[in-house]
């Protein structure tokens, strides 16, 4: 793809990878088959190709407009088009950088601006948001029944092991995983544990910045990319092996922190080293022996694969394997690539769009008649639990739960 960017950007360093990106485009038109909206809305502009030739237009200098931002917000930043891309475009890189020069171009409405400011000041901090889960849960017997499901039912916190190992990994809490989950980590530490490795919180680590940075609030992103760094590095100077991610959507973010702060001269290094240290916690166990596993039943599984995992971190089939060689059955999944909808905020913005993704997904999950409906990501956890009466969990709780180790607790 030719590419002549404006004055306004073609000589900084987002304007640059902008064209770079941009002139790996070969017009191809892969991405479309497994772009979800695409599939939805049959627009050329809801797909991938159409949203790079808005961008491509913006950025050589066109007039964004709010047909323009209406078309980039309903992108789920999924990244299955990178999957099937046979050239290699980043367009999720290039649609971060498209999406703050509309933003900046077209603004919003005063509502808009409001919801998603809404979502930046709460989300991301567990003690704001707090409050409002304990209201729900307060409140959930006078809500519909459909309602009902989308609030969490509080988790008593299970141990968290003690033991020492000569391997030591860190784990990132996130924002609100502890808060709607906290099991999940905890679950990951008696895992680890069995297979000899001590996993260890820092405890002034939170969010990952993925859900400040996906909109479009950069600066504040990175804030927080740059507040997790300092809380780590204690730990990577004292030779923690790994940072382990439980949450597919945080771990594709922090292993991007070094190309995002690859400009801060005082992060550029230690954010490289923290990208070089993440792990998915199904990296980390898949290297393992897994006998000591013991498992104990073996349930009939669904297992949904987030974008996140499968596109975004290219694990494609990692977590199955696990499930597999452990002996549980694994169901079959129309369409396993495409989004179940959540996507960060995607479900509160678009929520037209992700319900009828979320509708799609169930669908093709329960298909199969699994007894347990299991993922990687919270986000998809929670999504997934709002729509089906089958139990729903993260795949490393199953296996803590269902360890012969684990009966004789």
């Amino acid at each position: 793809m030719q590419t002549k960017l404006a004055k306004f950007i073609e000589d900084t360093a987002q304007g640059r990878e902008a064209d770079a990106i941009l002139r790996t485009c070969v017009h191809c038109g892969f991405c479309n088959a497994t772009c979800p909206t695409y599939q939805l809305l049959g627009d050329e502009l809801d797909g991938p190709r159409g949203r790079i030739y808005l961008i491509k237009q913006v950025l050589e200098g066109g007039t964004a407009t709010a047909r323009t931002q209406r078309h980039l917000d309903r992108c789920l930043t999924c990244r299955a088009c990178e999957t099937t891309c046979p050239s290699g475009v980043e367009y999720g890189r290039l649609l971060d950088i498209g999406r703050v020069v509309v933003e900046h171009q077209v603004g919003r409405l005063w509502l808009d601006r409001l919801q998603r400011r809404l979502l930046r000041t709460l989300l991301p901090y567990p003690r704001r948001l707090a409050p409002l889960v304990h209201l729900g849960r307060a409140i959930r017997p006078l809500l519909p029944a459909a309602d009902r499901r989308k609030i969490p039912h509080r988790q008593p916190r299970r141990s968290w092991p003690t033991r020492a190992h000569s391997r030591t990994m860190l784990v990132l809490d996130g924002c609100v995983q502890p808060l709607l989950a906290p099991n999940i980590n905890a679950a990951a530490a008696r895992v680890l544990d069995r297979l000899g490795i001590r996993v260890i919180q820092a405890t002034s680590s939170g969010c990952c910045g993925a859900l400040s940075h996906h909109l479009s609030a950069h600066e504040e992103g990175l804030h927080f990319m740059r507040r997790n760094i300092d809380a780590w590095w204690p730990y990577i100077e004292q030779g923690a092996k790994a940072i382990v991610m439980t949450a597919s959507g945080c771990g594709v973010m922090v292993k991007e922190y070094g190309r995002l702060l690859q400009y801060d001269a005082d992060y550029a290094a230690k954010a490289a080293r923290v990208s070089a240290l993440t792990r998915d916690i199904g990296e980390i166990v898949a290297e393992e022996d897994l006998a000591s596993l013991g498992v104990a039943d073996r349930p009939r599984i669904a297992f949904h694969a987030p974008c996140t995992l499968q596109h975004g971190q290219r694990l494609s089939g990692c977590v199955e394997r696990i499930l597999t060689d452990l002996g549980f059955q694994l169901t079959p999944i129309t369409d396993s690539h495409l989004c179940c909808g959540s996507a960060g905020t995607y479900s509160i913005l678009q929520k037209e769009l992700s319900m009828r993704l979320l509708k799609n997904k169930t669908d093709a999950l329960e298909a199969g008649r699994p007894d347990i409906i299991a993922t990687a990501n919270i986000g998809c956890l929670l999504h997934i639990q709002s729509a089906t009466r089958l139990p729903v969990m993260h795949w490393i709780e199953l296996l803590d739960k269902r360890s012969k180790m684990e009966e004789g607790r």
